[in-house]
């Protein structure tokens, strides 16, 4: 068992929460594999296992997707477009720098103002629990862009 998990035990009684790949897994399939969908969840609803991550590959059921992910207090925002594997090494390194250069304020910034605009939720079941991903409006499900 990972520490982060260990630990997350004692922040939220008995049950470890979700990991944040687990919630984007589920989401993409809940949806049936989306040309695009974009949400934010909070951090204390999971446990963050691509901590670190910005721009990155990710497959689900041979379904490539390529995802933007930034901290952005009291969320992480994930933005996920279905498109061929790429390597993605050098925008990642090259959104991390950024984000350090900027002290992360403009991620904070991001967060503070998400929570007035959020309009939607939805529910993602997984074995582990529910966990509810928000959005800033209603996404069209069918839409290619």
């Amino acid at each position: 068992m990972q520490l982060g998990r260990i630990l997350n035990i004692f922040k939220k009684g008995t049950k470890a929460r979700p990991t944040s790949s687990l919630v984007l897994t589920t989401h993409l399939k809940q949806r049936d594999l989306p040309h695009w969908t974009s949400y934010f969840v909070k951090y204390s609803d999971i446990t963050s296992d691509q901590r670190g991550l910005s721009h990155f590959n990710w497959k689900v059921d041979n379904v490539n997707y390529h995802i933007l992910r930034t901290g952005c207090w009291p969320y992480i925002k994930y933005h996920c477009s279905r498109r061929p594997h790429d390597d993605l090494s050098l925008e990642d390194r090259f959104f991390r720098i950024l984000k350090v250069m900027n002290l992360g304020i403009p991620c904070l910034a991001y967060g503070i103002g998400a929570s007035f605009l959020i309009s939607c939720e939805e529910k993602i079941h997984t074995p582990e629990g529910t966990v509810t991903i928000y959005f800033l409006y209603e996404e069209d499900r069918g839409a290619m862009h």
